[in-house]
């Protein structure tokens, strides 16, 4: 998000001696990780060893020369110059910067990762961005709040399911608090799917007749019989089939479900350049949903899959060459605020960014980072060595801890305050608290409340932590209570898994990076989508040196 600046003007010209003017020296900036001038060599004098192509960071040495034949000769420069410990601090400045790059490249193999990242920007710095990257593009989409449902923003029958039955495979909640926009079909219409990359298969309620749709956004997508994906059709090798066609069926684990054929129809996306792309996608045409998904497809037509399945949006764009097998997405802190999400790896901030490993699921094949513990400030809540994991879902609403530590949780904020009660009688989460003051709004008791950190692994000094404010984890409630975002996992069928929600996503810009298997953060107020440079500014003009 910088431009780069250009070098400045040469130096001005010196006062005449004897008569005669000097020339002006001329200035020529080093590509390192510090522009130092370096004087013109004089007639017959040897020159200076400006520069080492041995490594990124280049050495200079500072000299001083006569400005003429009768000139008394300069004293040499004192050993302590502000010039060298400039130097010296801006190394080690870049030898940090080469730490935390490993550190947080994520993987067993964060110098290779972080190596090939560096590989990339070379490759940028040759053929440029864009079309000349192998012909990948990025696309972005934007993001949505859907209508609030009460003060905690979604449908309340939404987290009671309690006592549900272990989630189907592959599948966690299919609606969470934001909705995008997709254009469908020739001619296209547009359509409004929640967001979820809990789970792989995209689809949209289709009139062939529907058995049990909601009303539904939009108009039901009615494909032509040409659009019927055929049960021969590679994407359709693990789904239920009959000679005729592709069927698919979904289950989610708030015991919702969806049921359809697939079909291939043309989708039209926007590029960084703000132009349309058509292309072709495999998506589910649903004729049969059930369960508390119904009541939300009353604002949205169905559901856009980010998994990391071949059947998965972004898969499916990868697997042809059209973008990197990378996608994210950024939303506001502000409730009534959107958002945006984007396919590719384009707006993904190159410096900065925290990075851990993921792996796949044995079981449900959903991307799981591996915890070392989640704290309430100082107090730890999970049992200390229990494998506990983390799954992020935006398509869940709130949050989800295993049993033990969402009880450990409710005791510590209990412990907070004692102008603080519990309040059972409402009903707007399953746990609210009272107080003994008037409270309109987060910012009046979030004082009282310590924040919780889900903590990854170490490496070398760099903590990978991902923080949540007390903002951002209590929600007020119409009575003037103050609730917990938070709910226990266990009661539906995760015992060991933390289930990232909505609430704890906003004001962060999550990356998914399906190629390098790992998922990334940082803070930010995902109002402004902007091309990133893929390397930090100092080593782009240092490739650019080393290819010049």
């Amino acid at each position: 998000m910088a431009a780069t600046p250009s070098p400045s003007p040469g130096r001005p010209v010196e006062e005449e001696r004897d008569g005669d003017q000097q020339q002006r020296n001329s200035r020529r900036p080093l590509f390192g990780a510090v522009m130092i001038v370096v004087p013109d060599v004089p007639a017959g004098g040897s020159p200076l060893p400006a520069s080492s192509s041995g490594g990124l960071l280049e050495a200079a040495l500072l000299a001083d020369h006569a400005g003429a034949s009768d000139a008394a000769e300069r004293p040499r420069p004192p050993s302590f110059s502000p010039w060298r410990a400039a130097v010296a601090v801006l190394t080690l400045a870049a030898l940090a910067a080469a730490g935390y790059v490993c550190a947080y490249a994520g993987g067993d193999g964060a110098a290779g990762a972080a190596w090939r990242r560096i590989m990339e920007a070379r490759e940028e710095v040759e053929g440029g961005e864009g079309e000349e990257r192998g012909g990948r593009r990025s696309f972005l989409l934007p993001l949505y709040p859907k209508p609030r449902h009460g003060a905690g923003g979604a449908p309340e029958n939404l987290t009671a399911a309690a006592a549900a039955s272990p989630p189907a495979a592959g599948n966690v909640f299919p609606t969470g608090l934001y909705y995008t926009t997709l254009s469908i079909g020739n001619p296209s219409r547009d359509y409004f799917l929640d967001v979820d990359t809990g789970s792989d298969i995209t689809w949209i309620q289709c009139g062939t007749p529907c058995r049990s749709c909601a009303k539904g956004a939009h108009p039901s997508y009615i494909p032509a019989q040409a659009n019927i994906l055929p049960a021969s059709d590679p994407l359709c090798e693990r789904a239920q089939s009959n000679p005729n066609q592709c069927n698919y069926d979904i289950n989610y684990a708030d015991r919702s479900s969806s049921m359809g054929v697939y079909a291939r129809d043309n989708m039209q996306l926007m590029s960084e350049d703000d132009e349309r792309e058509n292309v072709d996608i495999v998506f589910g045409c649903g004729y049969d949903q059930r369960g508390n998904i119904l009541d939300t497809l009353e604002n949205t037509d169905g559901v856009l899959g980010l998994g990391s399945r071949e059947i998965s949006l972004p898969s499916q764009l990868a697997s042809r060459g059209i973008i990197s097998n990378v996608f994210g997405h950024c939303m506001t802190t502000d409730p009534s605020g959107g958002g945006y999400l984007f396919l590719g790896d384009d707006y993904i901030p190159r410096w900065g960014m925290t990075w851990v490993p993921v792996r796949n699921g044995p079981a449900d094949n959903i991307r799981r980072a591996q915890l070392h513990q989640v704290n309430h400030g100082a107090q730890q809540l999970n049992v200390q060595g229990k494998l506990t994991q983390v799954i992020f879902d935006s398509g869940s609403t709130h949050t989800y801890f295993p049993h033990e530590a969402y009880l450990n949780l409710i005791a510590a904020m209990k412990g907070a305050s004692l102008r603080f009660v519990q309040d059972d009688s409402d009903k707007t989460l399953p746990f609210c608290m009272k107080a003994d003051f008037s409270v309109r709004s987060v910012d009046d008791v979030k004082q009282f409340f310590k924040p919780l950190s889900l903590q990854f692994e170490k490496r070398f000094f760099f903590s990978k932590t991902f923080n949540i404010q007390p903002e951002d984890y209590l929600i007020i409630s119409d009575k003037g209570n103050i609730c917990l975002g938070v709910l226990d996992g266990t009661k539906m069928g995760y015992d060991s898994v933390i289930i990232v929600g909505d609430i704890f996503l906003r004001g962060k810009l999550i990356a998914y990076d399906n190629d390098e298997s790992q998922i990334g953060w940082i803070d930010s107020d995902c109002t402004d989508p902007s091309k990133q440079s893929r390397i930090p500014f100092f080593l782009s003009k240092v490739l650019r040196n080393q290819l010049s």
